[in-house]
């Protein structure tokens, strides 16, 4: 099953429910897993355990009614968590200042692989990330893949956010 097809069959029952996909993914062959990482759009709050839940029931029913997969697989349905993709250009823009690993399709300056913080995005749709003393400039279109880096700073900024939340 082709990704595109699978995240435009699920992503709008997603975004109906208040959420955003974060990403669709099959992992495996013989019994695969197929995970839907989702967010509370504005970032205004974790997601949680009941929200998952009413996600899961609602893609499960489309599931079984288009049944896209064929075979048997499992639906997760989780959060992104502290050290989350970045799959869209506006997750670039919202974590701007954060320490970042990302891989290219192309390589920039013959290297793929980025571990640097995240300075800025532009009006191109180009990430800006500082590495070593060197900025590199990576084209939104050029990443296969990107994440936040889980640091002790993020960790403790994550801790404060849940502390204020009780």
């Amino acid at each position: 099953m082709e990704k595109h097809v699978l995240q435009d069959m699920l992503e709008p029952v997603v975004e109906k429910l208040g959420y955003e996909t974060i990403r669709i993914l099959t992992v495996g062959k013989t019994n695969p897993v197929l995970q839907v990482m989702i967010d509370i759009p504005d970032g205004s709050r974790d997601i949680m355990v009941d929200d998952c839940a009413k996600v899961s029931r609602a893609l499960s029913a489309v599931l079984d009614e288009k049944d896209p997969i064929k075979g048997r697989y499992q639906l997760e349905v989780s959060s992104p968590g502290v050290d989350r993709p970045l799959t869209k250009i506006k997750h670039f823009k919202r974590f701007k200042g954060k320490l970042i690993k990302l891989e290219t399709l192309e390589p920039i300056d013959d290297r793929k692989r980025f571990k640097g913080e995240l300075t800025d995005t532009d009006s191109k749709d180009q990430i800006h990330l500082l590495m070593e003393g060197t900025e590199y400039v990576v084209p939104f279109q050029n990443i296969a893949k990107a994440k936040i880096v889980l640091t002790d700073e993020l960790l403790a900024e994550y801790e404060t956010k849940q502390e204020n939340e009780l």
